[in-house]
């Protein structure tokens, strides 16, 4: 019988058995605790996937856990596969990276590449993410676009994974909701003869689990466990309304003709404030389900008071209460740049106006160079 308060392991990566945290290491459900009399050994949710069904599932660590995992990553001669989020790439960058991994080469995996439009030259995005990496401290070696749902450009990734490690391990790295398990599964799919993926050897001084897939040199693919970002507009919505404000498929941007003072809204999630300028078209990338309502600025707050939940969604009425009061930030556009709502999508303004962007307090509103 298992002892009351006795503390619990998974025995496929060795961390602390809990109930609280799906998301977390070592979660397994209160009830799969309870059944377990006989102290037979116990998975967590996401060996027992793995080892059933070759199906890794994300899990996330605190800033603290992540940035010690970085480090030993950086003590190893390997390489460091960074996958990020085309969709949302500032608020998918991991800060100081480079920094952490030393001398280690990057190799830059831009993920859900299908949701961006075709019209876009594939080129110019890789140019693109290579130039915003290098202001973020970061010199990849190279920049891969895929799409891990689609199973879109996997083998070329692999190729050019074999191409920089040079004989040496693969470490998979990002923060959460980017797709690095949704990759790691369709890579997982394409080895044959892999029946044991889970090791019981942990990094140095963590209950971080390796999980491995071998190449043919005794070298292995790694995957770690991703970092959450806070800042992301995610963490505040449920079920059905992640559906209209997540994009699942190609983005249709919109384009709005605006002069001063006149506001969009997105959904209840964001308000963007047309300032000062020229009267000029600002185009809008989010999910093509997204309600976006045109208002004055003069009349925004009240029409925000009397409409968020019902006419602005999401979230809906009963969800309103878990998000947080709008917060203002406002930037003067020298060039084309894209007004970005961490997690959400962005806006294309040109040069020359004074522009406000309103997002939950606590994500991230930033400009940047113009993608598109």
């Amino acid at each position: 019988m298992i002892k009351e308060n006795e503390e619990l392991y998974c025995i496929g990566c060795g961390a602390p058995i809990q109930s609280s945290d799906p998301k977390g290491l070592g979660y397994v459900p209160a009830s799969a605790i309870q059944k377990n009399t006989e102290e037979e050994d116990l998975y967590c949710k996401r060996c027992f996937r793995l080892r059933h069904y070759n199906e890794v599932s994300d899990v996330a660590l605190t800033d603290d856990d992540f940035l010690k995992i970085l480090t030993q990553i950086g003590a190893t001669d390997s390489l460091i596969v960074n996958v990020v989020d085309l969709f949302d790439f500032s608020g998918s960058v991991i800060p100081g990276l480079q920094r952490f991994v030393g001398n280690n080469p990057i190799l830059i995996v831009g993920n859900k590449e299908d949701l961006l439009p075709k019209s876009l030259k594939r080129s110019k995005l890789r140019d693109w993410i290579r130039q915003s990496a290098n202001m973020q401290g970061l010199r990849p070696v190279d920049v891969a676009l895929i799409s891990a749902k689609k199973n879109h450009m996997i083998d070329s990734l692999l190729k050019l994974i074999d191409k920089y490690r040079e004989g040496r391990d693969v470490y998979v790295v990002g923060v959460t909701n980017v797709g690095k398990s949704t990759l790691i599964n369709q890579i997982i799919k394409q080895q044959t003869g892999i029946s044991e993926l889970i090791t019981t050897s942990r990094f140095p001084g963590t209950t971080l689990d390796k999980i491995e897939i071998p190449f043919d040199d005794e070298h292995s693919l790694i995957d770690t466990p991703g970092v959450i970002h806070q800042q992301q507009m995610t963490h505040f919505l449920v079920g059905k309304e992640l559906n209209i404000a997540v994009p699942q498929k190609e983005i249709k941007p919109k384009v709005y003709q605006l002069g001063s003072g006149q506001t969009l809204f997105l959904g209840a999630l964001a308000r963007f404030d047309y300032l000062k300028g020229e009267r000029k078209g600002v185009v809008v990338y989010v999910d093509n389900n997204l309600m976006i309502h045109r208002t004055k600025t003069s009349n925004a707050a009240i029409f925000y008071e009397k409409h968020a939940g019902e006419l602005l969604q999401p979230p809906f009425a009963e969800n309103m209460k878990n998000l947080p009061p709008l917060v203002r930030f406002e930037f003067k556009i020298a060039q084309k740049s894209d007004l970005v709502f961490a997690g959400l999508g962005w806006i294309t303004v040109n040069a020359d106006t004074i522009v406000a962007g309103w997002a939950p307090k606590g994500v991230a509103v930033t400009l940047r160079r113009a993608m598109i």
